[in-house]
């Protein structure tokens, strides 16, 4: 095994950890946020769900592009969308005025340590490409 197989596992198992650590924060808070605003409970459902299956994803395909983003989308997503219902609000007047401890820092600290391994995998995959070879002349007889 090279050092970049070796860094893209490393960051493929941070990804899958922090991606199962998502799907369950959030799982955790479905049935609270479903009573206290039901659209809210059913992003937060649809987002562990979706986490759940970019944490699969990650280990079985043998080209996780796609999984990489979807998660990094979401991750993303949730990162907005925590900023956003505790500065402007969200539709329907929802508003959080506290960070939801501990359950919001945990949640911010595994959706960007996400994306910085996706970052980190994909700058080991872009580095191992290898570059065109010059094609070979081929003689011609006259």
């Amino acid at each position: 095994m090279n050092s970049t197989h070796a860094a893209e596992v490393t960051w493929t198992g941070v990804a899958v950890s922090c991606a199962v650590a998502n799907t369950v924060l959030h799982t955790l808070l479905i049935p609270e946020h479903l009573e206290e605003m039901f659209y809210i409970g059913l992003l937060f459902a649809v987002g562990s769900a979706v986490m759940l299956v970019v944490a699969v994803a990650l280990v079985v395909r043998k080209r996780p592009l796609a999984a990489w983003l979807t998660g990094v989308l979401v991750s993303l997503g949730m990162i907005v969308g925590f900023a956003l219902s505790r500065t402007v609000g969200l539709p329907g007047g929802y508003y959080e005025d506290t960070w939801d401890a501990p359950y919001g820092p945990l949640s911010l600290l595994v959706e960007g340590l996400f994306v910085v391994a996706f970052l980190a995998w994909f700058s080991y995959r872009t580095a191992q490409v290898p570059e065109p070879r010059p094609t070979a002349r081929l003689s011609t007889r006259q």
